[in-house]
């Protein structure tokens, strides 16, 4: 049995005392604007490998130009490329996690439950791209910073919707009627 819901785009809410399921919301990483340089670079780099090879000057070879370009293409475009695709935030319905790192793996995790503040902070280019920093405290922890992210908006109202859904759970399931099975 579940609540009834005003809203026709809520979740449903389980019933007293069950068990809530934790469900992936949503997986973010940073806007895909940062790899707007790294993209340009690879342009360049492939153009001008196919401008010069064969048409270098007598001391170079071309496999001089191919492991130039080889090693440019992995520092300017591999390695941002890498880093970008390793730094995730994923909202759940029972808390907000960051995880970073190539080699070594770094977790942060904030829960709805506790609740926090929302602050939302978006510069010119951010709003014209849709995006966005939020920075999520508790007044405990170190803020927990959702940098650049897109669709800045829908994430906060999300955010704001999993903090009150959690705080209504926790208040009704301490205030819950004990029944014959809890009372064994």
């Amino acid at each position: 049995m579940t609540q009834p819901t005003a809203y026709s785009g809520r979740p449903l809410t389980p019933a007293p005392g069950a068990a809530a399921p934790e469900l992936r919301l949503v997986r973010l990483r940073r806007h895909a604007r940062r790899l707007f340089w790294s993209a340009l670079v690879l342009v360049v780099v492939a153009g001008a490998v196919g401008y010069f090879s064969g048409n270098l000057p007598a001391p170079f070879e071309d496999w001089m130009l191919w492991s130039a370009a080889a090693l440019v293409v992995l520092l300017l475009v591999v390695v941002p490329y890498l880093r970008w695709l390793a730094h995730t935030y994923t909202i759940t319905t029972r808390r907000v996690v960051e995880q970073s790192g190539l080699v070594s793996r770094t977790r942060r995790e904030v829960t709805h439950a506790r609740g926090y503040t929302i602050s939302e902070k978006r510069g010119p280019l951010q709003r014209l791209w849709g995006a966005g920093t939020l920075s999520l405290s508790n007044g405990v922890d170190a803020p927990l910073r959702l940098a650049d992210i897109p669709a800045v908006r829908l994430v906060h109202e999300t955010l704001a919707d999993q903090v009150e859904i959690s705080q209504i759970l926790a208040h009704r399931d301490s205030h819950a009627t004990p029944t014959i099975a809890d009372a064994r």
